[in-house]
């Protein structure tokens, strides 16, 4: 057994060491088709297939009008994957996103009406707007791969990802996600107001018939891809690295909550997608810091007497990046 797991162990080396130098194009591809009708994006597509890839979902933050909804319909389009478009609302019910089982008169039995989530690609429109219940209906979807409807446990389609969007200045009428859910989101990104350059692109490009994107994947490709990521090989004290940052925050005077072993192993799937997707089979401490705040932002919460002098997640994980050493390569000697 021992002999048949360091063959497989070898075969993925080699076949993740001919995948990664294509990842890299296969990455500036995406970029380029989803800027035929998105404008200004790049790094926003780069970080939404860094989830992809690690298998995890996206929390995307930005006023109205930053096409949210437009980017993320592209990128399923590309993904070659079957995509639905949830609007949340305040009277949205949790089997509006599961589905339900309703009677069918003509088979005089009870047959299943999916809801939406049975889907590839789910933007999860405006999530915030739908009261707590609602929003807990993802939770078994974003982490298990799965929906529960009457006791009937049911597979979801592969790959699985949640684009949630919400808009982070409206308060009135809006429900904050709680800890729990905010927690199962692998990445937060936010969209900002483009460039002066970037919108007179926008402009030019939708003064004419819009071409639309290509689709280079397919589900399948996807899935070997995501299987080849746990392959990204790192050393030891990197993994030592992300667990400090993680202890840090943990113990950092301005936070009331720091990093989880979930985000310690968020860290380490995403600095692995990252590194593939820039055409390495190894991922470095600048993958792990680069990754940081899109990780860890949503996770951490800072104390009231910290946020009443201005101070946000951001400026944290800024903080610990600068503190935090980058351990050398080799055996790390006792801290005690």
């Amino acid at each position: 057994m021992a002999g048949e797991r360091g063959m497989n162990n070898t075969m993925d080396a080699e076949a993740l060491r001919k995948l990664a130098p294509q990842m890299r194009e296969l990455r500036d591809r995406v970029v380029r088709e989803i800027g035929k009708v998105v404008v200004g994006m790049t790094e926003v597509t780069q970080q939404f297939l860094i989830a992809l890839l690690a298998g995890g979902h996206v929390l995307l933050e930005g006023v109205p009008g930053v096409a949210k909804t437009t980017l993320s319909k592209t990128f399923a389009s590309v993904l070659g994957t079957q995509y639905q478009r949830l609007q949340f609302t305040p009277d949205l019910l949790p089997s509006d996103v599961t589905g339900t089982y309703i009677f069918d008169r003509k088979a005089n039995e009870f047959v299943l009406r999916k809801g939406p989530i049975f889907c590839q690609v789910l933007l999860a429109d405006e999530v915030n707007r739908a009261p707590a219940k609602t929003q807990s209906a993802l939770l078994e979807a974003m982490q298990e791969n799965q929906v529960t409807i009457e006791g009937t446990t049911l597979p979801l389609p592969q790959p699985f990802m949640v684009l949630a969007t919400q808009n982070p200045i409206e308060q009135e009428g809006v429900y904050r996600l709680p800890e729990a859910q905010l927690d199962r989101f692998l990445l937060r990104v936010d969209m900002g107001y483009p460039q002066h350059f970037d919108e007179v692109a926008m402009l030019r490009l939708h003064s004419h018939p819009v071409t639309p994107a290509e689709q280079l994947f397919t589900a399948e490709q996807i899935l070997d891809i995501q299987w080849q990521v746990a392959s990204v090989h790192g050393e030891d004290t990197l993994l030592e690295y992300i667990v400090d940052l993680a202890d840090a925050s943990r113990n950092h005077p301005d936070l009331a909550l720091g990093a989880s072993p979930r985000a310690a192993l968020c860290l380490l799937r995403c600095a692995r997608a990252r590194a593939l997707l820039d055409g390495r089979h190894y991922f470095t401490h600048e993958d792990v810091q680069a990754i940081a705040p899109g990780v860890l932002c949503h996770r951490l919460i800072v104390r009231p007497e910290a946020e009443v002098e201005g101070k946000h997640t951001l400026d944290v994980v800024r903080e610990l990046l600068d503190t935090v050493p980058v351990l050398e390569s080799g055996p790390r000697k006792s801290r005690r």
